[in-house]
């Protein structure tokens, strides 16, 4: 049997405190992942990325996956985390240098490509100045949000 193909991708800078969530949950999972016995208990293949921010470039990543979810540090969600479906929208990022995931959706959907289902994992953090470490309570947050990933990657579905 095939299982289908998820992405998980990780945006955040390690060098700006909480701006780190994104960046810092793909690399546990990445541990997690080669751990070939845990591995073969997901219901999904799994394709982890990160970058410090999504680029035009990242529209081909949505190629060939079923379902991709943006793991992305927030200031405005509730805690621990909050998991959004979005659709494709061109917005204002289209002219900067860094794009929304709705915008690299639509960057994909320009190409041609068959979308997959995309989710946002915003997780709740607070303190993003250059040089920090990660907050306590975005620690704690990331912990929750890396248990509940693993519990979707495992039924193959996201709730």
């Amino acid at each position: 049997m095939v299982k289908p193909t998820w992405l998980v991708f990780g945006i955040g800078n390690p060098s700006r405190g909480d701006d780190a969530l994104g960046s810092t949950l793909i690399e546990r999972l990445e541990d997690w992942l080669a751990d070939d016995l845990l591995r073969a208990s997901l219901a999904v293949e799994v394709n982890a990325h990160t970058d410090f921010q999504c680029q035009i470039e990242h529209a081909l990543d949505l190629k060939d996956v079923e379902v991709a979810i943006f793991l992305d540090a927030d200031v405005s969600c509730d805690p621990p985390f909050a998991l959004t479906e979005i659709q494709p929208q061109m917005d204002s990022s289209h002219s900067t240098h860094a794009l929304s995931p709705q915008c690299v959706m639509s960057v994909a959907q320009q190409l041609g490509q068959p979308l997959p289902r995309v989710w946002t994992l915003a997780i709740r953090g607070n303190s993003f100045e250059l040089g920090d470490p990660l907050s306590p309570e975005a620690a704690d947050n990331l912990d929750r949000a890396f248990d509940h990933l693993i519990g979707c990657l495992r039924e193959g579905r996201v709730t």
